[in-house]
This record gives structure tokens, sequence and C-alpha cells, in this order.
């Protein structure tokens, strides 16, 4: 019986796409500091008609600088972009603002993935959170910052959470991509 609820065919999430005000700084970063392996670029590109407003739904001017491909151990692909645009905002959506996000980055041994990040002096954001409760006991994460301010969560739960003693469906999870 094939499942008729969704887009038909439908794997799973083939990237993230996301903008960053300096590429080279970001990719030096999600490369030198996370882990993640450079792939390939696209750019530069614009548009003299309104292909950039129809297509991409940005500013008919808009420069996309560059693009680059990165891809991080197993999980969705990075696509950082770069761009200049006339109506450009570059203030950094906060997670309570609309077009607010996080990445969140799972790691098998939290407290040396903790000491590693504060080693290469990255900001952390507050202490640590261990959940003992509810549906995500047993998690720790902590939220850290990009060099440009982007937030991203540093999260782990070797054990599984708790919601899992309850309900057969899972989350997807990096450590066991194929249940």
């Amino acid at each position: 019986m094939t499942d008729s609820t969704g887009i038909p065919g439908l794997r799973g999430t083939d990237h993230i796409g996301f903008t960053v005000p300096d590429l080279e700084q970001a990719v030096d970063f999600f490369v030198n500091v996370i882990g993640c392996e450079l792939s390939y670029e696209l750019g530069p590109f614009a548009s003299d008609d309104d292909w950039m407003a129809s297509q991409l739904g940005v500013h008919p001017r808009t420069v996309m600088n560059k693009l680059r491909f990165l891809r991080c151990k197993n999980g969705p692909n990075f696509e950082i972009f770069e761009y200049q645009a006339p109506d450009q905002n570059r203030v950094q959506p906060k997670n309570s603002d609309v077009g607010g996000h996080h990445l969140a980055f799972y790691v098998d041994d939290f407290d040396a993935a903790l000491r590693y990040l504060k080693s290469k002096g990255v900001r952390i954001q507050g202490e640590p959170v261990v959940r003992t409760a509810g549906p995500s006991g047993g998690q720790t994460w902590v939220y850290f910052l990009t060099p440009w301010g982007m937030q991203l969560e540093l999260v782990s739960f070797p054990r599984g959470k708790a919601y899992e003693r309850d309900m057969e469906m899972r989350l997807w999870h990096p450590a066991y991509p194929d249940k």
C-alpha cells in the first residue's frame, strides 16, 4: 500500500539554504569549526528582468554574489548564499522573529563538543540545559552563535528521548538515519 499523504516520492530534506553577510567567513566557520565539507560554488548571478523577483521572491535588482554547497556529516546539505540587494535587511533574526531559525548539530559526547567550541572561541549562549522530564527527557542542549550572530544549537541524547517509550513514530536521528 502506498502512503497517499504529502508530496509523491518525498525522500527527505535535501538542503537548507540561508544567507550570510560574508560568505568567506561563513564557509571558514562551517568547515574549520563545525566540520562540514565544501562541495561546490556558483555565482555571481543577476538578472536584468524580473526573474529574481518571480523565481526567488527578492528585489528584481538583487545580485547573488556567490553560493556554496557544504555537506555536514549525516544530515541535510547547506546552501549558503551571499547577496546584495537594494532592500536587503542585514539584521540577523531572533528565534522569536518571523523567519527566525536555528540549526541544531547532534553530537555523541556533549561535554567534549562544548569544550571544543569554547576552545575555538565560539560564543555560547547561557548554560547547557539537561532535560530530565517530559518528552525531551534525556536530551542536553545549548545554543551558540556564529561570528555573524546566526543561532546554532549543540544537542545530544545518546540514550534516546523519553517520548520514544510511549510512541512508535520516531524523529529522524543523525546517528541512526535508517531507523
